[in-house]
């Protein structure tokens, strides 16, 4: 590997570390909504018919299985989510968005959004913004090859 594919990687580790970070204290304070919550109801808006199985869940949100599990049940007593029996496969659960939820979700996504551009878009140009993200679909493509 080169120093440069090294270099990039680190510089990947650290930008990914810092702003989460940045981007967790700014939901709590402003939003006064977890970065995991608020990631959970994306992906699930996001979702047909607005619900996944647990399993997928936790793929797509990047949690550990019993951290998303426990992220829906906090969800649900919020109102957010509701859990379902997943009638094909006993063994599995559906999360499903509810109204709640989704405008929850849209009352938080200002503050993400202005949080992503403050700690890391603004700090790109246009074309370095296109650059980075190609680059990135492309390594995460090659994941699936």
């Amino acid at each position: 590997m080169t120093d440069d594919g090294v270099r990039a990687w680190a510089a990947l580790l650290r930008i990914h570390a810092a702003v989460l970070r940045d981007l967790e204290q700014d939901m709590e304070r402003t939003q006064n909504l977890p970065l995991t919550w608020y990631d959970v109801l994306l992906e699930l808006n996001a979702a047909p018919d607005r619900r996944l199985r647990m399993q997928e869940l936790g793929e797509r949100a990047v949690l550990s299985r019993t951290r998303v599990s426990r992220i829906v049940d906090e969800l649900a007593r919020a109102g957010f989510v509701v859990r379902e029996k997943d009638e094909t496969d006993r063994r599995g659960n559906w999360a499903v968005l509810t109204p709640a939820g989704r405008e929850r979700l849209r009352e938080a996504a200002p503050g993400y959004l202005d949080g992503i551009a403050r700690h890391f878009a603004d700090h790109l140009s246009e074309a370095e913004r296109t650059t980075v993200a190609d680059a990135l679909e492309r390594v995460l493509a090659a994941r699936s090859q």
